[in-house]
């Protein structure tokens, strides 16, 4: 749980019953409580001569909910791969829990890109959140009561006991992503990365899944960074703002980041963040045509934009 004391913001990790939900935060030992959960620092990442990421330095606390943004090619799959230590990078530092990538991986779960499931699979959404707590192992598996713990917290926490003896294949996009989700968050980790869940589902199931996550982060103290074309549906949550444009990034608060000043001076052209219905906007400031690709775009009718300014 969250709370406010004298202007600092503290993570309180919840007690539970025995026979009622556990934390999903797994307590592992790490450095000094003070230090950030997750630290980027000067993070530059080249394939051959070209250079997709540049001097991206953010830090993430327990329990924040991150939004990281930019369009199609803009780093942010590279980004999340750079901290769960499958792209190497030439210059720069990531540490979770003060420790390298390649030595937290029990402490980080991942959520790629949209997994198509064939719908003759015959894999069970507990048995896919049971691979998430021992599939890095060969051989036989025996299923232990601690195991068994683990698969019910998770399947609880995202809300899918109702059809966890389901086949993956069957079920509908949203609860194919919460599968997945519980998948990631069955060995506990600290920090979950997860890389467009939302594409792909309609509004509602959108909408309730960014709610979902921020429950996680309010309950649990696990730390959410997530890549979203489109980010309104977790405006509401953010508490901080990646902004990747260019291989460069702008982090912040979300009124930090997101205004026509700070995102101008990223993508090198003026660009106007514009307001309309309670949804935001990320154009290039120009009399010309819209490009087809722009972060927030929603449907509108040209009438009642009303322009953010500082």
């Amino acid at each position: 749980m969250i709370q406010q004391r004298n202007g600092e913001r503290r993570v309180h990790m919840p007690k539970f019953e025995e026979s009622s939900k556990v934390a999903l935060a797994a307590d592992v030992p790490g450095p000094a409580t003070e230090q950030p959960l997750l630290a980027v620092d000067d993070l530059t990442v080249k394939i051959g001569t070209r250079v997709l990421l540049q001097g991206v330095s953010f830090t993430l606390s327990p329990g924040e909910f991150c939004g990281l943004i930019g369009e199609n090619g803009a780093g942010k799959t590279t980004l999340l791969r750079s901290l769960v230590g499958t792209q190497p990078s030439p210059h720069g530092c990531v540490k979770v829990c003060g420790f390298p990538p390649s030595r937290a991986r029990g402490m980080v779960g991942y959520v790629p890109q949209k997994i198509n499931f064939a719908p003759d699979l015959p894999l069970r959404v507990c048995d896919l959140v049971q691979l998430g707590c021992d599939g890095h192992r060969l051989g036989p598996r025996w299923f232990s009561r601690k195991s068994s713990e683990a698969v019910s917290r998770a399947l609880a926490a995202v809300g899918a006991e109702q059809f966890a003896k389901q086949r993956i294949g069957e079920l509908s996009g949203g609860q194919q992503q919460r599968a997945v989700i519980a998948h990631a968050l069955a060995r506990q980790p600290r920090l979950l990365l997860l890389d467009e869940p939302l594409a792909n589902l309609d509004f509602k199931s959108a909408n309730e899944l960014a709610r979902l996550l921020g429950h996680l982060t309010r309950e649990h103290g696990i730390a959410v960074l997530i890549t979203a074309h489109d980010m309104n549906p977790l405006l509401s949550l953010m508490d901080r703002v990646v902004y990747l444009a260019g291989g460069r990034a702008a982090c912040g608060s979300v009124e930090e980041v997101i205004q026509s000043e700070s995102l101008s001076r990223l993508y090198g052209y003026p660009v106007a963040v514009i307001k309309h219905s309670g949804r935001i906007m990320i154009v290039p400031d120009t009399e010309g045509p819209q490009p087809d690709e722009a972060c927030y775009m929603e449907p509108s009718n040209g009438r009642n934009r009303e322009r953010i300014t500082k």
